[in-house]
This record gives structure tokens, sequence and C-alpha cells, in this order.
């Protein structure tokens, strides 16, 4: 058997001897969004350290656990703290998550994340709903041998962030009230942050926003039948477009700022999301 899929049944295997929850989606929690797991009606929490061969996020402000439970009578999966690539993992162990998430039975993967903001027109604190993506400057999570059992050896990109989820996460930004722009995010390696050069890079690709994260997730659960949508947190401008240093703590003051419009826009779009199951 692979080795990747062996390391991925023994994490469910895991799992699923804490609990026979099944999640209907799946939400990952982005940087300075760890305490949104605590407006779910809990009915399992899972640290990483619990689940075998699981890896561990090493990140200030990644609680590392799964939340599972309901959110308005909708079972979902909270992965509250993501893995990043460049923590020393290999790609296949920063896409386990997503994928054991699939196999304990969601359907529909909502990513957020905390981005640097490319475009002008941008500030601190805007949402922007992810339209597409450029991943290519990590590697793929789907080199080396292909797992059958997962998806097929050559997926298709065309439409990674689905047309219909997104058409849902803008009718569920206007129920909640909130300002939602659109665009292209780019996932960088990490975990500096990027030159003002590297940011005129990215914009001259086409990127609206840039971040360490999510375009791998995205391309390992479209390899695996998921539905996918996505949403940014434009915590600062990108370097050259910001006038101040980067930091860390920066990210989790936006994030703090606009908690309530983040809060309202995940519960109004998982939500719609179950009703577009149904």
């Amino acid at each position: 058997m692979n080795k990747v899929y062996e390391k991925l049944l023994k994490c469910k295997e895991s799992v699923r001897k804490m609990t026979d929850f099944e999640p209907e989606i799946a939400l990952v929690l982005g940087s300075g969004f760890g305490k949104y797991a605590d407006a779910f009606k809990e009915v399992k929490r899972i640290n990483y350290h619990d689940i075998e061969g699981f890896p561990v996020s090493t990140v200030a402000g990644h609680a590392g656990e799964f939340v599972l439970g309901y959110m308005n009578d909708v079972p979902v999966i909270v992965m509250n703290g993501r893995v990043h690539y460049y923590e020393g993992y290999d790609m296949s162990d920063v896409v386990l998550p997503i994928r054991l998430m699939k196999l304990l039975g969601a359907k529909i993967l909502f990513l957020t994340n905390a981005s640097g903001g490319i475009r002008e027109d941008f500030e601190a604190g805007n949402l922007m709903m992810i339209t597409g993506q450029i991943g290519v400057f990590v590697p793929s999570p789907l080199i080396g041998e292909n797992i059958e059992e997962l998806g097929t050896r050559f997926p298709d990109m065309s439409h990674i962030y689905d047309e219909d989820l997104q058409e849902i996460l803008r009718q569920s930004a206007k129920e909640a009230g909130v300002e939602l722009k659109e665009g292209v995010y780019i996932q960088m390696k990490g975990p500096n942050y990027e030159s003002p050069e590297e940011v005129q890079m990215c914009k001259i690709l086409g990127a609206d926003a840039v971040g360490m994260s999510t375009a791998c997730e995205a391309i390992a659960a479209n390899h695996m039948g998921m539905k996918i949508c996505g949403v940014s947190c434009i915590s600062n401008l990108a370097a050259g477009i910001a006038k101040h240093p980067l930091t860390h703590a920066e990210i989790q003051e936006t994030a703090n700022r606009v908690s309530g419009q983040i809060l309202s826009l995940i519960e109004h779009t998982v939500a719609n999301l179950h009703k577009s199951l149904q």
C-alpha cells in the first residue's frame, strides 16, 4: 500500500476510535481565527497530538485541534490551526488533514486564511473571496505515486473554487451585511514575508493577495473531488505597498478587529452551503 495513504488511513482509524461523528462541511480556520472554533456546538474536540502520526502545528495563533460539532444544526469539522510547508513537513503531511476530513465524511471544504493585500484598493481588514489561485511556488501535494483511492493521476484544475459555491458566498455576504472583495490568491513558501520585488512579481502574475497556505490544500481537495470555497482576510498590505515593517502581531490585531464580520460570514455561508447539499 502507498505509504502516504497508509498513514492517512491510520489517522482516520485513530479518529474513529474517539468519535463516529460524520461532518458535512470542513472548515479551516486561518491565522487569528482560532476563537471562532468556540462558536460551534461541540461534540468532540481532538488535539492533533492525540491522532497517531498526525502533523502538529507550531505557529502562534494556531491551536492545533479538530472541533467536531454543529453550527446552527449543520454538522461540521473545524480545523483550528493548519500545518504549513514552511514548518518543515513534507507536503503530503501538510495536506493530510484536508484528506482526513474528506475521509471522515466532509463534502465541502471552506478555506480561510490571513493574507497580504497586493491590490492598491485593498485595506487591512478587507475580506476577499478567492476566485482562483496560483500555487506553483510550492511543491504540488500530488507529486509522487498517485493514490488511486483518492483521485486521478492528472486532475483538472480549471475550476478549483466551485462557481456555485462562489455565488453562495456572495449571497451569504449580502445576508451578513459584509463587504466581500474578490480576487486571486497566491501561495509562497514562507516563513519570511515577501520582498517588495517579489510582491511586484506576484502582482504581474495576476495575484491580488499573497499568503503561505491554502493553495496546496485546495489542490489536494480538488484531487479528491471536494467542492471548495475560500475567503482571505487581508490582514495587512504586502511589502512595498505597506509603509511599515510586517509583523505576525498585525495579523492577530486585524483578525480581532473584524472578528464580528468574519464570524457572521462563516455562519451564513455554512447554513447556505448546507442548503445546497439538500
